[in-house]
């Protein structure tokens, strides 16, 4: 669990990308384990276990906690919310070719 407070929470939600700025906390889980027979599994595990904590949470994401299989239209507004448009139209005036694409991609 992480508390999110301060600093960030005084910020306008459209001055910068990041759109979450409601205090509150942040709840991970996590799972790591060094036998890759064990992936399937332990990946069930953590994903059940996100399933589970679902009903308490709010549908918005911190995007340094984003996936590669989070990278979807519903993943990048939980993370981006409202100021998504907006950063879409600077991916598009400023990387027309997607060079800046191994990060949380914005397409």
């Amino acid at each position: 669990m992480e508390h999110f407070h301060g600093a960030a929470t005084r910020v306008p939600a459209d001055a910068t990308a990041y759109a979450v700025r409601q205090p509150g906390f942040n709840c991970l889980v996590l799972g790591e384990w060094i036998d890759a027979a064990q992936s399937d599994a332990n990946i069930r595990w953590v994903r059940d276990g996100y399933a589970a904590i679902q009903p308490f949470g709010s549908d918005r994401r911190y995007a340094n906690y984003l996936a590669d299989d989070d990278m979807t239209e519903s993943g990048l507004l939980a993370a981006y919310g409202a100021n998504l448009p907006r950063l879409r139209a600077v991916k598009r005036k400023y990387d027309p070719e997607n060079v800046f694409r191994e990060n949380l991609n914005i397409r």
